[in-house]
């Protein structure tokens, strides 16, 4: 049975009148109750030792009704729901959302060394991840794959070709697809852009929901990020954001690591000027037409930027997300986002895995468990929120996912192995419906 659908495709039916569920009177309950009784046939019935609807945790006698495909039709008391119930022994939880991948670099497993820091790391990707297309293709396969067991329905994913386009229009995953555009110097703008907007063509000619996105405010210039803020229906837009304390020093004082980077490459940068400001207070002024924006990493994010962000976005009223990838973070630098000031200061916070070259798994579980380890004081329903409701409503798909909403089709996970409410080492994602 498919865990998830195409984000374009509109929820079924319910196969029976929806007049009891706008009427609260005790009559229109007990209706309700004799349709799942009599016609249980056109029913899934689960219940769990929890159930986190996307949003909060719900009570123990909570069933969760769907129709045969998984729309849910309806979260009642156990008293209401008839017979042929499944009981399972976890936590049923949405689908989870990963708001940030690279698919296309999955074939990269194992490739890269870890905690080589953020220059070495980018420059090892940009170098070495040229393969025979069969063996990128069957990477794509098998991430996709990975990603399907271990609960993901919905994901945001970088593309910079157009190889994963077969794997995706198979409609296993609901993806959005951000084709990321670079260009540091300012005279390769143009061809850049050009090249963006040819793999954008390809990608929107197979798949709904497509955007144009700055890759790192070091990598792109301000004539790149004016033709992908002008970009028409560009509403969604991502970015790899002070990934690193050197990216920070780059723009304040133009100073840091990143330099390296750059002879490493060959790009000669003796035009730029520093800021004097933090890379997120440099870049961020240049997006202002678009509806919502997900920046990644923030590990270098300071109160103030946020302060910063959270002036200016209101004003251009720009919904922002901060993405977090803890184990991308460890894997690539040994350091992590100072996620007590983003709670602190209310910052709506999603969940992303990065690459296979980054990660030694795609699972945003893995991720939650990090989290817990690293900052012992986070509830599960707080990062389960992140990971399936906040993360959906970041990629503008919360229509079909992210909660048990009824009419939407999230995908049901099975969270197995828990100590009570709290994860253990041995806890696993594993899809239901």
């Amino acid at each position: 049975m498919e865990f998830a659908r195409s984000h374009s495709a509109k929820p079924l039916p319910l196969p029976f009148c929806g007049s009891a569920y706008l009427c609260s009177t005790r009559f229109a309950k007990q209706a309700a109750n004799l349709r799942y009784i009599n016609q249980s046939k056109l029913y899934r019935k689960f219940t769990a030792d929890h159930i986190f609807s996307g949003k909060e945790m719900l009570s123990h006698d909570t069933v969760l009704i769907t129709d045969p495909l998984g729309v849910i039709v309806d979260l009642v008391d156990k008293k209401e729901a008839g017979g042929d119930i499944e009981v399972l022994n976890g936590l049923l939880s949405p689908g989870f959302i990963n708001c940030h991948c690279h698919l296309e670099l999955s074939h990269m497993k194992g490739m890269i060394p870890k905690q080589t820091g953020l220059v070495d790391f980018v420059f090892k990707v940009v170098t070495e991840r040229h393969f025979d297309e069969a063996q990128v293709i069957a990477g794509i396969e098998k991430g996709e794959f990975e990603m399907l067991e271990n609960g993901i329905v919905g994901v945001g994913d970088i593309c910079n070709n157009v190889l994963t386009i077969g794997q995706k229009a198979e409609g296993r995953l609901n993806y959005h697809n951000f084709i990321e555009a670079s260009g540091f110097p300012a005279e390769v703008a143009v061809p850049r852009f050009s090249r963006a907007k040819e793999i954008y063509d390809a990608y929107s000619s197979a798949l709904s929901s497509n955007s144009i996105a700055p890759h790192a405010p070091y990598s792109v210039s301000p004539e790149l990020f004016a033709m992908i803020n002008e970009f028409p229906n560009n509403n969604l837009v991502t970015i790899h954001n002070q990934e690193t304390a050197s990216e920070n020093e780059f723009f304040q004082n133009g100073s840091g690591d990143l330099y390296r980077m750059f002879e490493k490459m060959g790009i000669d940068i003796s035009f730029f000027k520093p800021s004097g400001r933090s890379s997120l207070q440099t870049w961020l002024p240049h997006i202002n037409k678009a509806q919502s924006i997900i920046l990644v990493h923030n590990v270098a994010t300071s109160a103030e930027d946020i302060t910063f962000a959270q002036l200016l976005t209101t004003n251009y009223q720009l919904p922002t997300f901060f993405c977090l990838c803890p184990n991308a973070n460890l894997y690539i630098s040994n350091t992590l986002p100072d996620i007590r000031m983003l709670i602190s200061n209310h910052c709506d916070i999603v969940l992303g895995t990065d690459s296979l070259a980054s990660n030694d798994q795609l699972c945003i579980l893995e991720e939650i468990k990090t989290l817990k380890r690293n900052f012992p004081e986070l509830q599960l329903p707080t990062m389960l929120r992140w990971a399936t409701s906040q993360g959906a409503k970041a990629l503008r798909m919360e229509d079909e996912l992210g909660s048990f909403e009824r009419g939407t089709m999230p995908g049901i996970v099975l969270i197995n192995e828990m100590d009570g409410m709290e994860l253990t080492d041995r806890s696993k994602a594993r899809r239901v419906l």
